[in-house]
Parts: C-alpha cells; sequence; structure tokens
C-alpha cells in the first residue's frame, strides 16, 4: 500500500507515517522542513515499510504538483492520502489580524484544495482510492481566542460533507477526521486546560482503525467530541454562556 501524508514532519502526521511504516506500507511524507523530514527518515530507517520524504509546502501549488509527480513517477499512484498539514496560533477579537487569519486559512483549508486539485484527477480516473481530510472538532462551533482556526476547520467539515457523495460515485473513500485535543507541538503552546488531551500514540492508533471502517467521520476522543457535537446543537444563546464561561 502506497501512503502520501502532509505534514508528516511532527505531530500527528509524523506519528502516522512512522505507524504506517513499521505495519509495512511504503509511506510518502511531505511537510515544509526538511530538517525534520530528515530525522523522520532516520527514525524509519529499520522499520518494516518503506519511507520516502519529500520536502513541499501545501500552500505552493508549484510544490505539491512536484511532489505528487515524483510520488506517481517512483512509487505509483497512491492508495491513500493522508491530508493533515496544518497550523495554529491564538486569534483573539483584541489582535484581530486578516495577514494573521490569511497564514491559517492559506494552511489549513487552501493546502488541503492544492492537494486534492492534484490528486484527484487520477484517482478518478482509476475510480479508486482514499482521502483521509484532518480538521477538527474545533469546527464544529467558533471557539474562543481561535477564530482563525475554528474558520478554516468549519470550512474543511463542509467542504468533506459537500464533496463526500461526489465521489462516492468514483468509488473514492473520503473521510473526515475531527481530533480533539492531542499532545503535539502544537498544542504545546496552548497555555491553557485542555479537556481530554491524548498522547499523539493513542490518537493515531484510533486514526488508522478508523480509516478501515465504513463510517465517514473519525472523532476523538469520544467524550469530548461528544460534548463539542452537542454544543453543536445548542440554541445561540446557551452556547454562548458557555462561551463565556470558558473565557473566564
Amino acid at each position: 500500500m502506497i501512503i502520501w501524508i502532509t505534514g508528516a514532519s511532527t505531530g500527528i502526521g509524523r506519528s502516522l507515517a512512522l505507524k504506517y511504516c513499521e505495519n509495512g506500507a511504503t509511506v510518502f511524507a511531505t511537510a515544509r522542513s526538511a530538517d525534520k523530514l530528515k530525522q523522520l527518515g532516520k527514525d524509519a530507517e529499520n522499520l518494516k515499510g518503506s519511507l520516502y520524504i519529500f520536502s513541499a509546502d501545501v500552500t505552493n501549488q508549484s510544490d505539491i504538483e512536484q511532489a505528487y509527480g515524483w510520488l506517481v513517477q517512483h512509487l505509483g499512484t497512491p492508495d491513500k492520502a493522508i491530508l493533515n498539514a496544518g497550523t495554529y496560533f491564538p486569534t483573539p477579537a483584541a489582535t484581530l489580524n486578516a495577514e494573521e487569519h490569511g497564514k491559517i486559512m492559506d494552511v489549513n483549508y487552501m493546502g488541503v484544495l492544492n492537494c486534492m486539485e492534484t490528486i484527484l484527477p487520477a484517482m478518478r480516473e482509476s475510480k479508486a482510492g482514499q482521502i483521509a481530510i484532518v480538521a477538527s472538532v474545533a469546527g464544529y462551533r467558533g471557539l474562543p481566542n481561535a477564530s482563525a482556526y475554528s474558520a478554516s476547520k468549519a470550512a474543511l467539515i463542509a467542504f468533506s460533507e459537500s464533496l463526500k457523495e461526489d465521489l462516492k460515485s468514483d468509488n473514492i473513500d473520503l473521510k473526515l477526521i475531527n481530533p480533539g485535543f492531542v499532545k503535539t507541538p502544537l498544542t504545546d503552546q496552548n497555555d491553557f486546560s485542555m479537556p481530554f488531551l491524548m498522547d499523539v500514540e493513542d490518537a493515531v492508533e484510533i486514526i488508522i482503525n478508523g480509516l478501515e471502517k465504513k463510517a465517514f467521520e473519525i472523532a476523538f476522543p469520544t467524550p469530548f467530541a461528544l460534548i463539542m457535537k452537542l454544543l453543536n446543537i445548542l440554541p445561540n444563546w446557551a452556547y454562548f454562556a458557555v462561551a463565556r464561561k470558558v473565557m473566564r
């Protein structure tokens, strides 16, 4: 099995690459950081599968096309693509800045679209393949101090829901991954309590198992995902009351 994983230099993407390689898969790992990718390659040297690295920025369409071209030429069309690249930093109203919002949207949302535009033609032609888009439970409702991040992840959720049935007619299995708080370099910058924070290794096991099942969405940890889904169906007055309490 050939698996393309974006954002593979750190966090969930890195752990997914190593775990799939440990399970014997051929993994094509891309990310912006060449140095971190080289370290990933070294860490995978003695694993059962094969890992190939390629430095590419998901916000740069030319980078993605070059990476995908190398992948197809040397390894073949991927059976699975996990579009995981993402970024986060707080965006409170007090420092609202369109440029900062744009940085998050470019990586989290447009980065996925750039990859989808590149990979879809071959998958549609072959009538096969699986694509997994990593969003977040933060996309269920707008979270305090995370306006850009929540907006980008909400966009990914709507995008995935819109394409699910379209791609099903091409026999392409589209999955939506919505993690809660997972201990990674991104969440390490948070200075607030993170309910149900889980280790990245546990998150990876849930993702890998979920991608083998029929369900469209993989949301975890279950208690936190259920709480966030409940907030999603609350009337606005009730949700904003909860948000005010959280901000205090």
